[in-house]
C-alpha cells in the first residue's frame, strides 16, 4: 500500500509540475505580446513625434523663405564694384542686371556673373551677397597690350590675343601689323587666328625685352607678317630688321646701342643675320 501512495503522489506531482510549466509558458507568451504592443506602440509615437518635428522645421523654412523674399529688409539698396579700372561702375551695374530695391536672393549668382562676363573685358568676375541689402561685384579685367592695326581703325587686344574694342585711337599702345585674322573676324569678345596668336608670343617676348633694357617706349609698331622677319618701327625715325625670334635678347640689346650712336640720323638696323657665322649688325642711313 506504501508504495501505491508513492505512486499517486509521483504522478500527482507530475501533473503539478506541467500545470505549472503550462501555466509559465501562457504567461511568458502573455509578456512578450504585450512588450510587443508596447514596442509598437513606442515606434509609433516615436515616429510621430519625429513627423511632427520635421512637419514643424519645413513650416518654418518656408516662412522663413517666404519673409526673406518678400521683405523690404533684404532689398538692395548698395551695389559695390571693386577692381574695376577700364570699366565705369555704371557700365558693370548695367551688365549684372541688379537694381536698388530688388530683392537680394531673387536672382542666381552665376547668372549674374555670366552676363558680365559677355564684356570682352571682363576676365573673371565674383558676386557676393553681404547681408541685409547690399551686393559687392569683384572683376578681373583684361589689360590693353597692343593695338591691331586694320583697315582705318585700331583693335586693342591682351597678350591671349582677346580683341576688347574697336577705336580710331591706338591709344599710344604698340602697334601690331600683318596680323592674318581676316577682318570679318576681328570683332570685340574673338580671338586672333592660331598664326597671329604664335606671332603674338614673340611680340610679346620683344616688348619684355625692350622693358627691361628702357626700350618699351620707344617701339612704335611690331611687323609680325613674316615669322622668320619681324621688323621694329621706332618711334626716332628708324627701322628694325631682326630677322626670326632667336638670339632676341641679344638683338634687342644690339638695336639700343645702335641707336645710341645713331642718334641723329635716320635709317633701317639689321640684326636679322645669321650670329653663328659671326654676323655684325649695322646701319643703313637713310639717303
Amino acid at each position: 500500500m506504501p508504495v501505491v501512495h508513492k505512486k499517486e503522489d509521483d504522478d500527482i506531482e507530475m501533473v503539478i509540475n506541467m500545470t505549472n510549466r503550462n501555466g509559465r509558458k501562457v504567461e511568458n507568451r502573455n509578456r512578450k505580446i504585450v512588450e510587443n504592443k508596447k514596442r509598437k506602440k513606442q515606434i509609433k509615437q516615436k515616429r510621430t513625434k519625429k513627423i511632427l518635428k520635421w512637419t514643424s522645421i519645413i513650416i518654418l523654412v518656408i516662412a522663413a523663405m517666404a519673409f526673406t523674399l518678400t521683405s523690404p529688409l533684404f532689398n538692395i539698396n548698395e551695389i559695390q564694384v571693386e577692381n574695376n579700372k577700364i570699366l565705369s561702375k555704371e557700365k558693370i551695374i548695367s551688365l549684372s542686371g541688379l537694381s536698388n530695391d530688388q530683392n537680394i536672393f531673387r536672382f542666381l549668382k552665376s547668372d549674374v556673373e555670366q552676363r558680365i562676363k559677355e564684356d570682352p573685358y571682363v576676365q573673371n568676375v565674383k558676386i557676393s551677397r553681404n547681408l541685409p541689402n547690399t551686393v559687392k561685384i569683384e572683376v578681373e579685367e583684361r589689360n590693353r597690350d597692343f593695338s591691331l592695326k586694320f583697315l582705318n581703325e585700331y583693335a586693342y587686344i591682351n597678350n591671349q590675343g582677346y580683341i576688347l574694342e574697336i577705336s580710331e585711337d591706338s591709344l599710344e599702345l604698340p602697334i601690331i601689323q600683318g596680323a592674318e585674322t581676316v577682318e570679318e573676324n576681328i570683332v570685340p569678345g574673338n580671338r586672333l587666328d592660331k598664326k597671329d596668336l604664335k606671332k603674338l608670343e614673340v611680340a610679346i617676348q620683344i616688348m619684355t625685352i625692350a622693358k627691361e633694357n628702357d626700350m618699351y617706349n620707344k617701339i612704335k609698331a611690331i611687323d609680325i607678317s613674316d615669322k622668320n622677319e619681324y621688323i621694329l618701327y621706332l618711334k626716332e625715325k628708324k627701322t628694325a630688321y631682326l630677322g626670326n625670334s632667336s638670339n632676341l635678347n641679344t638683338k634687342i640689346l644690339y638695336v639700343k646701342k645702335i641707336m645710341e650712336l645713331e642718334s641723329k640720323n635716320e635709317g633701317t638696323i639689321f640684326v636679322n643675320g645669321d650670329f653663328t657665322n659671326k654676323f655684325k649688325p649695322y646701319f643703313r642711313e637713310k639717303v
